[in-house]
């Protein structure tokens, strides 16, 4: 959805978005029932866990070596050239990301994560004129139909306006 203002070959070559710090793992993509089971039966040795109502997200914490909150844990789908998973099973999270859905005084907001290396090299401009013409209004309302993917405010990242 990034593909107008994003380069593939930025994001091939950062893989950042699909690496998760311990402390982080609030960011871990969602998925929903179907996607789980279906992903189950191809990859035996993922693991998932429950979270919200109907979500589920990766199960990284036998990944990590230690207790730093720093330490990072790639992504299970994560292959050596990109993300393993088809267009179908890819979580919309991963789809939108470094935008987000948050929730501000009861109204579903989009935010933007400072921490993307690529998006940081484009002009704020070119994010916001996306979310303008269409891709914000698309991620609020999947937000309102899937409310567990609705992610924590946090403070410094950008909120853009809808």
């Amino acid at each position: 959805m990034l593909k107008s203002i994003l380069s593939g070959e930025d994001c091939a070559s950062c893989r950042f978005c699909c690496s998760f710090r311990r402390k982080s793992l609030w960011e871990t993509p969602l998925f929903d029932r179907k996607t789980k089971e279906i992903l189950e039966k191809k990859y035996p040795n993922s693991r998932f866990k429950k979270v919200g109502n109907e979500s589920f997200t990766v199960e990284l914490l036998h990944l990590y070596k230690s207790d730093d909150p720093e330490e990072e844990a790639a992504c299970p789908f994560l292959g050596e050239v990109g993300c393993i998973l088809s267009k179908e099973e890819k979580p919309f999270d991963c789809s939108i990301w470094p935008l987000r859905a948050t929730e501000i005084e009861g109204k579903v907001r989009v935010m933007l994560e400072n921490t993307c290396p690529a998006i940081n090299r484009q002009p704020i401009k070119n994010v916001e004129n996306l979310v303008q013409a269409g891709l914000g209004k698309k991620i609020i309302s999947y937000a309102q139909k899937n409310p567990d993917m609705i992610k924590k405010f946090v403070e410094g990242f950008t909120i853009l306006s809808l």
